[in-house]
Protein backbone atom coordinates (compact mmCIF):
# COMPACT_ATOMS: atom_id res chain seq x y z
CA UNK A 1 0.00 0.00 0.00
CA UNK A 2 1.72 3.37 -0.60
CA UNK A 3 1.53 6.50 1.04
CA UNK A 4 -0.76 8.15 -1.97
CA UNK A 5 -3.35 5.66 -2.03
CA UNK A 6 -3.80 4.60 1.65
CA UNK A 7 -6.75 3.65 2.90
CA UNK A 8 -7.48 5.03 6.72
CA UNK A 9 -8.34 1.94 8.23
CA UNK A 10 -9.26 3.21 11.78
CA UNK A 11 -11.95 5.97 10.84
CA UNK A 12 -11.11 9.53 12.41
CA UNK A 13 -7.88 8.79 13.39
CA UNK A 14 -5.61 9.68 10.34
CA UNK A 15 -6.43 12.15 7.91
CA UNK A 16 -4.33 12.48 4.27
CA UNK A 17 -4.11 15.98 3.40
CA UNK A 18 -3.90 17.59 -0.35
CA UNK A 19 -1.05 18.95 -1.88
CA UNK A 20 -0.74 22.76 -0.75
CA UNK A 21 2.11 25.18 -0.21
CA UNK A 22 3.88 25.13 2.91
CA UNK A 23 3.98 29.19 4.57
CA UNK A 24 6.64 30.83 7.14
CA UNK A 25 5.48 33.04 9.80
CA UNK A 26 6.19 36.13 7.19
CA UNK A 27 3.84 34.34 4.81
CA UNK A 28 6.40 33.82 2.62
CA UNK A 29 6.35 30.54 0.14
CA UNK A 30 9.07 28.24 1.26
CA UNK A 31 8.44 25.20 -0.53
CA UNK A 32 6.26 23.29 -2.13
CA UNK A 33 4.70 19.59 -1.60
CA UNK A 34 2.47 17.16 -0.27
CA UNK A 35 0.80 18.63 3.16
CA UNK A 36 2.02 17.07 6.30
CA UNK A 37 -0.99 14.36 6.96
CA UNK A 38 -2.60 14.65 10.10
CA UNK A 39 -3.88 13.13 13.15
CA UNK A 40 -6.86 13.34 15.41
CA UNK A 41 -6.66 12.96 19.50
CA UNK A 42 -9.45 11.74 21.32
CA UNK A 43 -10.39 15.12 22.15
CA UNK A 44 -10.93 16.06 18.82
CA UNK A 45 -7.75 18.11 18.76
CA UNK A 46 -6.08 17.71 15.20
CA UNK A 47 -1.92 17.43 14.70
CA UNK A 48 0.75 16.73 12.20
CA UNK A 49 1.53 12.91 12.26
CA UNK A 50 5.60 14.43 11.58
CA UNK A 51 6.20 16.12 14.46
CA UNK A 52 9.66 17.25 16.58
CA UNK A 53 11.93 15.58 19.17
CA UNK A 54 13.74 17.06 21.82
CA UNK A 55 15.54 14.07 23.77
CA UNK A 56 19.20 15.63 24.06
CA UNK A 57 18.43 19.01 23.74
CA UNK A 58 19.57 21.81 26.15
CA UNK A 59 22.58 19.86 27.39
CA UNK A 60 24.98 22.64 25.82
CA UNK A 61 24.53 26.15 25.95
CA UNK A 62 27.53 25.99 22.78
CA UNK A 63 24.25 24.24 20.91
CA UNK A 64 21.29 26.13 22.13
CA UNK A 65 20.82 28.39 19.14
CA UNK A 66 21.20 25.94 16.62
CA UNK A 67 18.63 23.93 18.90
CA UNK A 68 16.21 27.16 18.82
CA UNK A 69 16.81 27.61 14.69
CA UNK A 70 16.23 23.98 13.88
CA UNK A 71 12.95 23.91 15.88
CA UNK A 72 11.98 27.40 14.56
CA UNK A 73 12.38 26.00 10.68
CA UNK A 74 10.08 22.76 11.60
CA UNK A 75 7.72 25.30 12.89
CA UNK A 76 7.66 27.48 9.29
CA UNK A 77 7.29 24.07 7.43
CA UNK A 78 4.43 22.93 9.58
CA UNK A 79 5.73 20.44 12.00
CA UNK A 80 4.23 22.02 15.19
CA UNK A 81 3.88 18.80 17.32
CA UNK A 82 6.99 19.88 19.79
CA UNK A 83 7.55 16.57 22.41
CA UNK A 84 10.08 17.03 25.01
CA UNK A 85 10.19 16.21 28.77
CA UNK A 86 11.41 17.05 32.24
CA UNK A 87 13.81 14.39 31.87
CA UNK A 88 15.73 16.04 29.44
CA UNK A 89 18.03 17.78 30.30
CA UNK A 90 16.86 17.65 33.40
CA UNK A 91 14.61 20.67 32.06
CA UNK A 92 16.71 22.17 29.87
CA UNK A 93 15.21 20.54 26.46
CA UNK A 94 12.24 22.52 27.85
CA UNK A 95 13.92 25.58 28.34
CA UNK A 96 15.19 25.30 24.56
CA UNK A 97 11.33 24.84 23.29
CA UNK A 98 10.43 27.95 25.49
CA UNK A 99 12.64 29.92 23.34
CA UNK A 100 11.61 28.14 20.34
CA UNK A 101 8.16 29.33 20.66
CA UNK A 102 8.12 32.66 21.94
CA UNK A 103 5.80 34.20 20.09
CA UNK A 104 4.37 31.62 18.36
CA UNK A 105 2.42 29.47 21.62
CA UNK A 106 -0.45 29.33 19.62
CA UNK A 107 0.83 28.05 16.19
CA UNK A 108 2.68 24.47 19.10
CA UNK A 109 1.22 21.56 19.67
CA UNK A 110 2.75 21.06 22.63
CA UNK A 111 3.98 17.22 24.39
CA UNK A 112 6.09 17.21 27.78
CA UNK A 113 6.39 14.34 30.34
CA UNK A 114 6.85 13.88 33.86
CA UNK A 115 9.10 11.27 35.87
CA UNK A 116 7.18 8.18 37.22
CA UNK A 117 8.85 8.65 40.48
CA UNK A 118 7.02 12.17 40.43
CA UNK A 119 4.00 10.81 39.03
CA UNK A 120 2.05 10.50 42.37
CA UNK A 121 -1.28 12.98 42.34
CA UNK A 122 0.86 15.94 43.78
CA UNK A 123 3.96 15.55 42.81
CA UNK A 124 2.26 15.22 39.20
CA UNK A 125 0.60 18.53 39.50
CA UNK A 126 4.07 19.92 41.18
CA UNK A 127 6.11 18.46 38.09
CA UNK A 128 3.74 20.00 36.05
CA UNK A 129 3.75 23.70 37.09
CA UNK A 130 7.75 23.40 36.83
CA UNK A 131 7.23 22.07 33.05
CA UNK A 132 4.98 25.13 33.00
CA UNK A 133 7.37 27.56 34.41
CA UNK A 134 9.99 26.55 31.75
CA UNK A 135 7.93 26.56 28.92
CA UNK A 136 7.20 29.93 29.60
CA UNK A 137 3.65 28.65 29.01
CA UNK A 138 0.56 28.69 30.63
CA UNK A 139 -0.73 25.24 29.06
CA UNK A 140 0.46 21.48 27.68
CA UNK A 141 -1.12 20.16 25.01
CA UNK A 142 -0.72 16.55 25.75
CA UNK A 143 1.06 15.38 29.36
CA UNK A 144 2.71 11.88 29.55
CA UNK A 145 3.54 9.67 32.27
CA UNK A 146 6.92 8.55 31.18
CA UNK A 147 7.24 5.93 31.88
CA UNK A 148 5.47 3.35 34.72
CA UNK A 149 6.72 3.51 37.79
CA UNK A 150 5.83 2.94 41.51
CA UNK A 151 3.21 5.34 41.96
CA UNK A 152 0.04 3.46 41.43
CA UNK A 153 -1.89 4.64 38.27
CA UNK A 154 -4.82 5.55 39.87
CA UNK A 155 -2.89 8.57 41.68
CA UNK A 156 -1.18 9.92 38.29
CA UNK A 157 -4.80 9.55 36.28
CA UNK A 158 -6.33 11.77 38.98
CA UNK A 159 -3.91 14.64 38.82
CA UNK A 160 -4.32 14.17 35.21
CA UNK A 161 -7.45 14.75 35.14
CA UNK A 162 -7.30 18.08 37.77
CA UNK A 163 -4.45 19.46 35.79
CA UNK A 164 -7.20 18.97 32.81
CA UNK A 165 -10.24 20.19 34.71
CA UNK A 166 -7.61 23.20 35.36
CA UNK A 167 -6.96 24.19 32.39
CA UNK A 168 -3.21 23.19 32.43
CA UNK A 169 -3.22 20.45 29.67
CA UNK A 170 -5.42 19.70 27.27
CA UNK A 171 -5.12 15.85 27.65
CA UNK A 172 -3.13 13.31 29.09
CA UNK A 173 -1.29 10.13 27.81
CA UNK A 174 1.47 7.30 28.33
CA UNK A 175 4.79 6.88 27.08
CA UNK A 176 6.82 2.97 27.33
CA UNK A 177 2.90 1.17 27.85
CA UNK A 178 3.21 -2.11 26.82
CA UNK A 179 -0.43 -3.82 26.26
CA UNK A 180 -0.54 -5.29 29.35
CA UNK A 181 0.31 -2.08 31.01
CA UNK A 182 -2.54 -0.24 28.57
CA UNK A 183 -5.10 -2.86 29.56
CA UNK A 184 -4.22 -2.21 32.87
CA UNK A 185 -4.35 1.52 32.75
CA UNK A 186 -8.23 1.21 31.46
CA UNK A 187 -9.43 -1.03 34.41
CA UNK A 188 -8.22 2.97 36.20
CA UNK A 189 -11.38 5.05 36.78
CA UNK A 190 -11.18 7.66 34.20
CA UNK A 191 -7.94 5.49 32.78
CA UNK A 192 -10.07 5.61 29.25
CA UNK A 193 -9.42 8.97 28.85
CA UNK A 194 -5.75 8.45 27.69
CA UNK A 195 -5.32 10.44 24.44
CA UNK A 196 -1.57 8.70 23.53
CA UNK A 197 0.97 6.23 23.75
CA UNK A 198 4.67 6.86 22.91
CA UNK A 199 7.17 4.58 22.55
CA UNK A 200 10.01 3.41 20.83
CA UNK A 201 9.12 2.34 16.97
CA UNK A 202 11.35 2.20 13.96
CA UNK A 203 12.18 0.05 10.91
CA UNK A 204 14.85 -2.25 13.46
CA UNK A 205 11.61 -2.09 16.16
CA UNK A 206 8.70 -3.46 15.03
CA UNK A 207 7.57 -5.74 18.21
CA UNK A 208 4.41 -3.14 18.90
CA UNK A 209 3.10 -4.34 15.27
CA UNK A 210 2.22 -7.98 16.64
CA UNK A 211 -0.53 -6.20 19.63
CA UNK A 212 0.02 -2.80 20.82
CA UNK A 213 -0.06 -1.17 17.87
CA UNK A 214 -3.34 -2.62 17.11
CA UNK A 215 -4.49 -2.33 20.62
CA UNK A 216 -4.33 1.33 20.58
CA UNK A 217 -5.44 1.53 16.58
CA UNK A 218 -8.89 -0.15 17.47
CA UNK A 219 -9.77 2.14 20.35
CA UNK A 220 -8.42 5.48 18.25
CA UNK A 221 -5.45 6.19 20.83
CA UNK A 222 -2.67 7.62 18.68
CA UNK A 223 0.60 6.02 18.93
CA UNK A 224 3.82 8.54 19.11
CA UNK A 225 7.38 6.64 17.88
CA UNK A 226 10.36 7.98 19.48
CA UNK A 227 13.73 7.34 17.94
CA UNK A 228 12.03 6.68 14.27
CA UNK A 229 15.58 6.47 12.69
CA UNK A 230 17.36 4.50 16.04
CA UNK A 231 19.61 7.27 16.50
CA UNK A 232 21.27 6.90 13.00
CA UNK A 233 22.15 3.27 13.43
CA UNK A 234 20.08 1.84 10.81
CA UNK A 235 20.63 4.31 8.29
CA UNK A 236 23.83 1.98 7.00
CA UNK A 237 21.93 -0.75 6.32
CA UNK A 238 22.78 -1.84 2.61
CA UNK A 239 19.17 -2.37 1.83
CA UNK A 240 17.73 0.72 3.36
CA UNK A 241 20.90 3.06 1.20
CA UNK A 242 19.58 1.00 -2.31
CA UNK A 243 16.02 1.90 -1.38
CA UNK A 244 16.60 5.66 -0.62
CA UNK A 245 19.05 6.02 -3.53
CA UNK A 246 15.98 4.80 -6.49
CA UNK A 247 13.96 7.30 -4.83
CA UNK A 248 16.84 10.03 -4.54
CA UNK A 249 15.84 10.06 -1.00
CA UNK A 250 18.13 9.54 2.41
CA UNK A 251 18.03 6.89 4.25
CA UNK A 252 16.67 8.57 7.22
CA UNK A 253 13.46 9.93 4.74
CA UNK A 254 12.57 6.01 3.84
CA UNK A 255 12.85 5.10 7.45
CA UNK A 256 10.11 8.25 8.36
CA UNK A 257 8.00 7.35 5.57
CA UNK A 258 7.94 4.02 6.75
CA UNK A 259 6.10 4.84 9.64
CA UNK A 260 4.04 7.97 8.04
CA UNK A 261 2.76 4.64 6.08
CA UNK A 262 1.20 3.31 9.65
CA UNK A 263 -1.91 4.39 10.72
CA UNK A 264 -2.33 6.54 13.63
CA UNK A 265 1.46 7.01 13.82
CA UNK A 266 2.70 10.65 14.93
CA UNK A 267 6.80 10.39 14.15
CA UNK A 268 9.26 12.99 15.98
CA UNK A 269 12.40 12.88 14.79
CA UNK A 270 15.05 14.82 16.62
CA UNK A 271 17.47 17.38 14.93
CA UNK A 272 19.59 19.83 16.05
CA UNK A 273 20.23 20.96 12.07
CA UNK A 274 17.74 23.37 10.37
CA UNK A 275 18.78 21.78 7.01
CA UNK A 276 18.35 18.33 8.82
CA UNK A 277 14.81 19.40 9.78
CA UNK A 278 13.70 20.52 6.30
CA UNK A 279 15.12 16.80 5.37
CA UNK A 280 12.77 15.48 7.23
CA UNK A 281 9.99 17.71 6.37
CA UNK A 282 10.37 15.89 2.89
CA UNK A 283 9.98 12.68 3.97
CA UNK A 284 6.17 13.38 3.29
CA UNK A 285 6.10 13.29 -0.17
CA UNK A 286 8.13 9.91 -0.63
CA UNK A 287 5.41 7.12 -3.01
CA UNK A 288 7.61 4.03 -2.04
CA UNK A 289 5.96 1.06 -4.05
CA UNK A 290 4.67 -2.24 -2.66
CA UNK A 291 8.10 -3.89 -3.77
CA UNK A 292 10.20 -1.70 -1.99
CA UNK A 293 7.93 -2.18 0.91
CA UNK A 294 8.72 -5.67 0.74
CA UNK A 295 12.06 -5.62 0.16
CA UNK A 296 12.45 -3.93 3.61
CA UNK A 297 10.14 -5.77 5.48
CA UNK A 298 12.53 -8.87 4.54
CA UNK A 299 15.52 -7.15 6.02
CA UNK A 300 13.51 -5.68 8.92
CA UNK A 301 10.52 -8.54 9.25
CA UNK A 302 7.11 -7.52 11.46
CA UNK A 303 6.85 -9.59 14.21
CA UNK A 304 5.75 -12.85 14.30
CA UNK A 305 5.27 -13.39 17.76
CA UNK A 306 4.52 -11.52 20.94
CA UNK A 307 7.71 -9.49 22.33
CA UNK A 308 8.54 -7.25 25.30
CA UNK A 309 8.37 -3.58 24.32
CA UNK A 310 11.73 -2.19 24.24
CA UNK A 311 13.41 1.35 25.39
CA UNK A 312 15.62 3.61 24.99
Amino acid sequence: MSFHTAIVMVTGLVERSSICPIFSETGNDIMQGDAIPTIRFPNGAEVPALGQGTWNMGEKSSEAKREIESLRTGLDLGMTLIDTAEMYADGGAEKIVGEAIRGRRDEVFLVSKVYPWNASRQGTIDACEASLSRLGTERIDLYLLHWRGDHPLSESVEAFEALKASGKIGAWGVSNFDKSDMEELFDVPDGHNVAANQILYNLSRRGVEYDLLPFCQERHIPVMAYSPIEQGRILHHPELVRISKAYQATPAQVALAFLLERDGVIVIPKTSSAARATENRDAVSLDITDEDWGALDTVFPPPARKKPLEML
